[in-house]
């Protein structure tokens, strides 16, 4: 497989988001998803919606998101709507809950390490293309947060997210919290999960990390640790494994004093693996070329 191509700003401003959106030389058809993070009541490192204002609308785009599989403001449909219109995200955009209601839309993954099948949010239907729009971070469970986790966990629904954190066991958010997998497996099944979306989408997807407000912990938080590193910049690529490699990349080869908090984070929950596992599935690689943008 040919290096993929990554480009990547250090200038973090909505401008720089459509410029490097620009960049790839892609041009999404028909309805578009907007694939991003919303964030959990409490928590103060997710994307405002202000600072996406600018690309969802170059796009014309709809944000989608799904429901939660833990307790929170977003696992059930009434909350998460609610605390969607607390957050602002209807003030600027359509907003679709996609497992809104079910049945939920199953996604099959012929050539899965742990998952034969995915469980996603129906509406993802009513969408020609998406922009993933991933805030990169650290995460508690799978090690840091990128584009593969908002392909995976994201995309899914309540259920779905339980059958991934699960390992394919089961689909019940109740059950599964207190007899979880071994890690590496819940890390291939975030794996086989974003290989679905990824090829349902295949040429018609496309991948922006912005490495802004870089917690150890996730947006789905409601009480998270501030960002122990200072802002790194934007990544663009039409390869969610090759981002995701580049944003670890650009972490560890950083001087900045927060880099082994954050490195322990990543390197405790083995978040390498996600990428590893996606690699050998063969939607992408980890091998790529990182151009500059001015």
């Amino acid at each position: 497989m040919e290096k993929a191509k990554v480009y990547f700003t250090k200038v973090i401003t909505p401008e720089n988001v459509i410029k490097m959106y620009e960049t790839l030389g892609i041009e999404l058809p028909g309805k578009i998803a907007i694939k991003l993070h919303s964030g959990e009541k409490g928590n103060q490192n997710y994307l405002r919606p202000e600072f996406v204002k600018q690309i969802i609308e170059h796009v014309n785009g709809t944000v989608v998101e799904c429901n939660t599989a833990y307790e929170g403001e977003r696992n059930s449909t009434p909350k998460h709507k609610k605390l969607l219109e607390e957050h602002g995200w209807n003030q600027y955009f359509d907003v679709d809950l996609m497992d809104a209601e079910g049945p939920d839309k199953v996604l099959k993954i012929e050539n899965g390490k742990i998952l034969k099948e995915n469980y996603v949010g129906k509406n993802i239907d009513h969408y020609d293309s998406m922009l993933v729009l991933s805030h990169f971070k650290g995460h508690p469970m799978g090690g840091y947060g990128g584009a593969l986790k908002q392909l995976s966990i994201g995309c899914a629904s309540s259920e779905g997210k339980s059958w991934i954190h699960s390992a394919g066991r089961s689909k019940d958010q109740t059950k599964i919290w207190g007899d979880l997998p071994e890690q590496d497996k819940f890390l291939e099944s975030m794996a086989d999960a974003a290989s679905s979306v990824h090829n349902l989408f295949k040429g018609r997807i496309a991948y922006i990390n912005i490495m802004k407000n870089l917690s150890v912990d996730c947006d789905c938080c409601a009480v998270a640790e501030d960002p122990c590193m200072k802002d790194i910049g934007i990544l663009a690529s039409l390869d969610p494994i090759a981002i995701d490699q580049a944003c670890i990349d650009l972490v560890y080869h950083s001087d900045d004093p927060g880099r082994d908090h954050f490195i322990e984070r990543v390197e405790r929950q083995h978040g390498i693996h996600t990428i590893e596992a996606a690699a050998e599935l063969g939607f992408g690689t980890r091998e790529y070329e990182l151009i500059n943008i001015d």
